[in-house]
């Protein structure tokens, strides 16, 4: 052996090999160690904590700037109907809209059209009240309360009341426009309809037809009156048909103590009839030709018009929606939210 060589052990036998104990791992190369299933728990229970207090805060928040906003709505309108109302100081013409359908909760209903013409009467500086007309009719309830009303105002505050029809005025419209002192139309202006009406439909026959059978219980021999899904009843018939005439009789009383001697009556004046502007003059149910403007001008004598109509604003159409909708809305998100679990 050269001593200047390194010394070499001999290399070991095959079964020498084979029986060495393979190399241990170091650390670094060890799988890392997941979540556990309680940590993964906890973190999904912060989770869904935190967006629950989070849709908390967004509601809160809505819900006060909601209520906000209905309160300025509210207050602007409080403050406008105030400062419209102060306009009305000089002489003036005061206007009452009656539009569209005489009925509850409608525009021209007997609570909107009282209350305004009833405002417009009190006003020192209204020289006269027009009534500008434009409607079908409606109940004849609403429109005898506010005949009624008219009729007293006039006596009290001695003011004259005149109507001015535009398209149509008609049936329970007309009822309103005879408590005026004269009716002022278009000569294409539709007039009259002086009549009671009581509309339904039967599906007795239709039912038969289908194998449908009705079952109606009352406690009361005259409790299903006019059911539409009964067989007509003569007794029933007879006794709305009376119902309706003297209905009709008290339509016919009110237009003759309105119209007074000018009314010329004639078989079809009260049949339900309805005539053009010319021929409504011609028979006495309106008086002369003219409009609002016309009226003020030349015949009240105070051109300057101010509208003292019942109008729903902006802000009471968005408080009388708010209460419906915002709950179906809040219920609506809060049941999106993802639960808790």
């Amino acid at each position: 052996m050269n001593p200047q060589e390194p010394y070499l052990p001999p290399p070991a036998s095959s079964a020498e090999a084979t029986t060495l104990p393979p190399p241990s791992p170091s650390p670094q190369s060890a799988p890392p160690r997941g979540p556990s299933s309680f940590e993964r728990g906890m973190t999904q229970f912060t989770s869904a904590l935190l967006r629950e207090r989070r849709a908390e805060r967004r509601w809160r928040v809505f819900f006060r700037l909601a209520w906000l906003l209905i309160f300025v709505l509210i207050a602007w309108s409080v403050f406008a109907s105030r400062t419209h109302s102060g306009t009305a100081s000089g002489p003036h013409t005061a206007l009452i809209e009656v539009r569209g359908e005489i009925a509850p909760e409608s525009e021209a209903s007997a609570e909107n059209l009282v209350a305004a013409i009833k405002t417009a009467f009190e006003d020192s500086g209204s020289r006269a009240v027009v009534l500008r007309i434009n409607s079908p009719g409606g109940s004849p309830v609403q429109a005898g309360i506010v005949n009624d009303e008219i009729r007293r105002l006039k006596a009290k505050h001695k003011k004259p009341v005149y109507a001015v029809v535009d398209e149509v005025c008609a049936s329970g419209a007309y009822y309103i426009a005879v408590a005026a002192d004269e009716i002022f139309v278009d000569k294409a202006s539709l007039v009259g309809s002086i009549g009671v009406l009581m509309d339904g439909f039967g599906f007795a026959g239709t039912m038969e037809k289908l194998g449908v059978e009705r079952r109606l219980l009352t406690a009361g021999e005259n409790k299903g009156m006019l059911d539409p899904f009964s067989p007509q009843n003569e007794k029933h018939r007879a006794y709305a048909q009376a119902m309706i005439d003297q209905i009709h009789q008290q339509f016919i009383k009110v237009v003759k103590d309105g119209r007074g001697k000018r009314l010329k009556e004639s078989g079809d004046t009260f049949s339900g009839l309805f005539w053009n502007g010319e021929e409504a003059v011609r028979q006495g149910l309106a008086d002369k030709f003219g409009n609002l403007d016309y009226v003020a001008r030349e015949v009240i004598k105070a051109e300057e018009v101010i509208d003292y109509s019942t109008k729903e604003n902006v802000a009471e159409r968005l408080a009388k929606r708010f209460g419906a909708s915002i709950g179906e809305g809040a219920v609506r998100a809060l049941r999106s939210m993802s639960p808790i679990r």
